[in-house]
Protein backbone atom coordinates (compact mmCIF):
# COMPACT_ATOMS: atom_id res chain seq x y z
CA UNK A 1 0.00 0.00 0.00
CA UNK A 2 1.03 3.29 -0.68
CA UNK A 3 2.09 5.83 2.06
CA UNK A 4 1.69 9.36 1.27
CA UNK A 5 3.38 12.37 2.53
CA UNK A 6 0.71 15.11 2.09
CA UNK A 7 -2.56 15.89 0.62
CA UNK A 8 -0.64 17.07 -2.63
CA UNK A 9 0.47 13.34 -3.08
CA UNK A 10 -3.53 12.18 -2.65
CA UNK A 11 -4.45 14.86 -5.22
CA UNK A 12 -1.62 14.35 -7.88
CA UNK A 13 0.14 16.93 -9.66
CA UNK A 14 -0.47 19.02 -12.34
CA UNK A 15 -0.74 16.98 -15.43
CA UNK A 16 -2.12 16.05 -18.93
CA UNK A 17 -4.21 13.46 -18.88
CA UNK A 18 -7.28 12.17 -16.85
CA UNK A 19 -5.42 10.04 -14.53
CA UNK A 20 -2.36 10.72 -11.74
CA UNK A 21 -1.81 6.91 -11.93
CA UNK A 22 -1.82 5.78 -15.32
CA UNK A 23 -0.85 9.16 -17.36
CA UNK A 24 1.08 11.09 -14.67
CA UNK A 25 2.65 8.63 -12.87
CA UNK A 26 3.60 6.63 -16.81
CA UNK A 27 5.53 10.00 -17.35
CA UNK A 28 7.39 9.50 -14.43
CA UNK A 29 8.14 5.75 -15.06
CA UNK A 30 9.29 7.10 -18.73
CA UNK A 31 11.19 10.19 -17.39
CA UNK A 32 12.63 7.77 -14.94
CA UNK A 33 13.49 5.11 -17.40
CA UNK A 34 15.68 8.01 -19.48
CA UNK A 35 17.35 9.31 -16.42
CA UNK A 36 18.21 5.27 -15.64
CA UNK A 37 19.50 5.08 -19.25
CA UNK A 38 22.00 8.47 -19.53
CA UNK A 39 20.50 8.91 -23.20
CA UNK A 40 17.04 8.84 -25.02
CA UNK A 41 16.83 5.91 -26.35
CA UNK A 42 17.01 5.07 -29.93
CA UNK A 43 14.35 2.04 -29.96
CA UNK A 44 12.12 1.03 -26.83
CA UNK A 45 10.33 -2.08 -26.36
CA UNK A 46 7.10 -1.37 -23.65
CA UNK A 47 5.19 -4.02 -21.75
CA UNK A 48 2.10 -3.20 -19.95
CA UNK A 49 0.48 -4.82 -17.12
CA UNK A 50 -2.74 -5.02 -15.40
CA UNK A 51 -5.11 -2.55 -15.85
CA UNK A 52 -2.33 -0.07 -17.13
CA UNK A 53 -2.81 -3.19 -19.82
CA UNK A 54 -6.20 -2.76 -19.95
CA UNK A 55 -7.30 0.63 -20.12
CA UNK A 56 -3.69 2.18 -21.55
CA UNK A 57 -5.90 3.55 -24.73
CA UNK A 58 -8.40 5.53 -22.64
CA UNK A 59 -6.10 6.90 -20.44
CA UNK A 60 -3.26 7.90 -22.22
CA UNK A 61 -0.94 5.57 -20.96
CA UNK A 62 1.02 4.90 -23.60
CA UNK A 63 1.08 8.45 -24.57
CA UNK A 64 2.48 9.31 -21.05
CA UNK A 65 5.42 6.96 -21.09
CA UNK A 66 6.40 7.94 -24.77
CA UNK A 67 6.02 11.29 -23.07
CA UNK A 68 8.46 10.95 -20.58
CA UNK A 69 10.93 8.42 -22.20
CA UNK A 70 11.43 12.16 -24.45
CA UNK A 71 11.82 13.99 -21.48
CA UNK A 72 8.56 16.23 -21.48
CA UNK A 73 7.04 16.87 -17.71
CA UNK A 74 3.80 15.58 -16.80
CA UNK A 75 1.76 18.96 -17.68
CA UNK A 76 3.56 19.52 -20.87
CA UNK A 77 0.78 19.71 -23.49
CA UNK A 78 3.13 17.82 -26.01
CA UNK A 79 2.10 14.47 -24.46
CA UNK A 80 -0.60 14.35 -26.58
CA UNK A 81 1.03 14.02 -29.84
CA UNK A 82 3.79 11.67 -28.44
CA UNK A 83 3.67 9.21 -31.34
CA UNK A 84 4.10 11.97 -33.98
CA UNK A 85 7.23 13.52 -31.60
CA UNK A 86 8.95 10.52 -31.11
CA UNK A 87 8.71 9.83 -35.06
CA UNK A 88 10.49 13.17 -35.06
CA UNK A 89 12.68 12.90 -32.10
CA UNK A 90 14.13 9.31 -33.57
CA UNK A 91 12.40 7.03 -31.07
CA UNK A 92 10.88 3.79 -32.28
CA UNK A 93 8.37 2.60 -29.89
CA UNK A 94 7.03 -0.52 -29.78
CA UNK A 95 4.21 -1.28 -27.21
CA UNK A 96 2.29 -4.65 -26.27
CA UNK A 97 0.08 -5.89 -23.41
CA UNK A 98 0.79 -8.83 -20.91
CA UNK A 99 -2.11 -10.73 -19.34
CA UNK A 100 0.53 -12.00 -16.59
CA UNK A 101 -0.14 -11.80 -13.41
CA UNK A 102 2.11 -8.73 -11.28
CA UNK A 103 2.40 -7.71 -8.06
CA UNK A 104 0.80 -3.71 -8.94
CA UNK A 105 -1.74 -3.68 -11.43
CA UNK A 106 -0.27 -0.21 -12.85
CA UNK A 107 3.00 -1.83 -14.37
CA UNK A 108 5.18 -1.03 -17.19
CA UNK A 109 8.57 -3.33 -18.29
CA UNK A 110 10.25 -0.82 -20.31
CA UNK A 111 13.44 -2.22 -22.53
CA UNK A 112 15.78 0.52 -24.00
CA UNK A 113 18.08 0.70 -26.75
CA UNK A 114 20.78 3.21 -28.90
CA UNK A 115 23.64 1.64 -30.49
CA UNK A 116 24.96 -1.69 -29.39
CA UNK A 117 23.77 -0.50 -25.56
CA UNK A 118 20.36 -1.92 -23.70
CA UNK A 119 18.88 -1.41 -20.13
CA UNK A 120 15.62 -2.36 -19.04
CA UNK A 121 13.52 -1.13 -15.84
CA UNK A 122 10.40 -2.14 -14.00
CA UNK A 123 8.44 0.22 -12.60
CA UNK A 124 4.83 0.86 -11.47
CA UNK A 125 2.34 3.94 -10.66
CA UNK A 126 0.97 3.68 -7.15
CA UNK A 127 -1.31 7.01 -6.82
CA UNK A 128 -1.19 10.65 -7.26
CA UNK A 129 1.41 10.83 -9.71
CA UNK A 130 4.02 8.83 -7.20
CA UNK A 131 6.01 5.66 -8.77
CA UNK A 132 8.06 2.19 -7.13
CA UNK A 133 10.91 1.48 -9.18
CA UNK A 134 10.84 -2.01 -8.79
CA UNK A 135 13.61 -3.60 -10.75
CA UNK A 136 16.66 -2.34 -13.03
CA UNK A 137 18.68 -4.70 -15.39
CA UNK A 138 17.62 -7.79 -13.57
CA UNK A 139 18.53 -6.40 -10.10
CA UNK A 140 15.54 -6.24 -7.80
CA UNK A 141 15.26 -2.71 -5.90
CA UNK A 142 12.58 -0.70 -4.54
CA UNK A 143 12.94 3.26 -5.49
CA UNK A 144 10.63 5.22 -4.12
CA UNK A 145 11.69 9.27 -4.37
CA UNK A 146 10.82 9.51 -0.57
CA UNK A 147 14.45 10.79 -0.12
CA UNK A 148 17.68 11.26 -3.08
CA UNK A 149 18.59 7.81 -4.18
CA UNK A 150 21.70 7.01 -6.00
CA UNK A 151 22.59 3.69 -8.39
CA UNK A 152 25.76 2.40 -7.30
CA UNK A 153 26.68 -0.36 -10.30
CA UNK A 154 30.13 -2.00 -9.21
CA UNK A 155 32.70 -5.29 -9.39
CA UNK A 156 31.60 -7.33 -6.53
CA UNK A 157 34.46 -7.34 -4.41
CA UNK A 158 35.14 -7.88 -1.00
CA UNK A 159 34.97 -4.33 1.35
CA UNK A 160 33.18 -2.35 -1.96
CA UNK A 161 29.95 -1.31 0.59
CA UNK A 162 32.01 -0.40 3.32
CA UNK A 163 33.82 1.72 0.90
CA UNK A 164 31.32 4.06 -0.42
CA UNK A 165 29.35 4.00 2.96
CA UNK A 166 32.39 5.06 4.98
CA UNK A 167 32.89 8.06 2.60
CA UNK A 168 29.45 9.01 3.25
CA UNK A 169 30.15 8.99 6.98
CA UNK A 170 33.23 10.76 6.64
CA UNK A 171 30.76 13.62 5.28
CA UNK A 172 28.25 13.06 7.64
CA UNK A 173 25.82 12.19 4.94
CA UNK A 174 23.36 9.64 6.75
CA UNK A 175 21.48 6.90 4.52
CA UNK A 176 18.04 6.38 5.26
CA UNK A 177 17.44 3.23 3.17
CA UNK A 178 20.17 0.53 1.62
CA UNK A 179 19.68 -2.11 -0.76
CA UNK A 180 22.30 -4.76 -2.35
CA UNK A 181 22.04 -6.65 -4.88
CA UNK A 182 24.60 -8.92 -7.12
CA UNK A 183 24.34 -11.63 -10.26
CA UNK A 184 26.69 -14.12 -9.20
CA UNK A 185 29.58 -14.11 -6.86
CA UNK A 186 32.43 -11.85 -8.07
CA UNK A 187 30.32 -10.45 -11.12
CA UNK A 188 27.88 -7.29 -11.55
CA UNK A 189 25.97 -5.81 -8.57
CA UNK A 190 24.30 -3.03 -7.04
CA UNK A 191 24.15 -0.50 -4.21
CA UNK A 192 20.92 1.36 -4.27
CA UNK A 193 21.61 4.09 -1.32
CA UNK A 194 18.89 6.92 -0.51
CA UNK A 195 20.04 9.75 2.10
CA UNK A 196 18.38 11.98 3.75
CA UNK A 197 20.18 15.05 1.64
CA UNK A 198 21.38 15.20 -2.35
CA UNK A 199 24.75 13.91 -2.25
CA UNK A 200 26.94 16.78 -2.52
CA UNK A 201 28.98 16.61 -5.82
CA UNK A 202 32.84 17.17 -4.38
CA UNK A 203 31.61 14.05 -2.08
CA UNK A 204 30.14 12.19 -5.45
CA UNK A 205 33.51 12.83 -6.96
CA UNK A 206 35.36 11.27 -4.12
CA UNK A 207 33.43 8.04 -4.44
CA UNK A 208 33.85 7.78 -8.40
CA UNK A 209 37.05 7.83 -7.47
CA UNK A 210 36.92 4.52 -6.13
CA UNK A 211 38.24 1.31 -9.01
CA UNK A 212 35.36 -1.13 -10.04
CA UNK A 213 32.87 0.99 -9.36
CA UNK A 214 30.78 2.49 -12.10
CA UNK A 215 28.23 3.47 -13.60
CA UNK A 216 26.64 5.66 -10.60
CA UNK A 217 23.36 6.94 -11.58
CA UNK A 218 21.59 10.18 -9.53
CA UNK A 219 17.78 10.13 -9.36
CA UNK A 220 17.41 12.68 -7.13
CA UNK A 221 16.04 15.43 -9.45
CA UNK A 222 13.54 12.71 -10.06
CA UNK A 223 12.12 13.18 -6.58
CA UNK A 224 9.64 16.18 -7.55
CA UNK A 225 8.53 18.40 -9.75
CA UNK A 226 10.36 19.98 -12.45
CA UNK A 227 9.75 16.42 -13.75
CA UNK A 228 12.20 16.72 -16.58
CA UNK A 229 14.99 14.61 -16.71
CA UNK A 230 18.47 15.65 -17.71
CA UNK A 231 20.83 13.30 -20.02
CA UNK A 232 24.04 13.20 -19.80
CA UNK A 233 24.72 15.82 -17.06
CA UNK A 234 23.75 15.02 -13.33
CA UNK A 235 21.24 12.76 -13.50
CA UNK A 236 23.03 10.52 -15.05
CA UNK A 237 26.54 10.78 -13.72
CA UNK A 238 27.77 7.50 -15.93
CA UNK A 239 25.65 6.99 -18.87
CA UNK A 240 27.62 3.51 -20.09
CA UNK A 241 25.91 0.41 -20.10
CA UNK A 242 27.27 -1.57 -16.72
CA UNK A 243 29.05 -4.33 -17.60
CA UNK A 244 28.03 -7.73 -16.58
Amino acid sequence: MAVFQSVFDIIGPVMVGPSSSHTAGAVRIGLAARSIFGEQPEEVDITLYGSFGHTYRGHGTDLALIGGLLGRATDSDEIRYAYDLAEKEGLKVNIKVSDRNVDHPNTAHIVMFAGDRSMNMTACSVGGGMINIIRIDGFRVRVSFDNPTVLFFYRDRTGMIARVTRILADHSINVSRMQVARKESGTQALMTIATDGIIPERVMAEIRSISELGPIISLSELMREPDQAPVNGSTAQESRRPQS
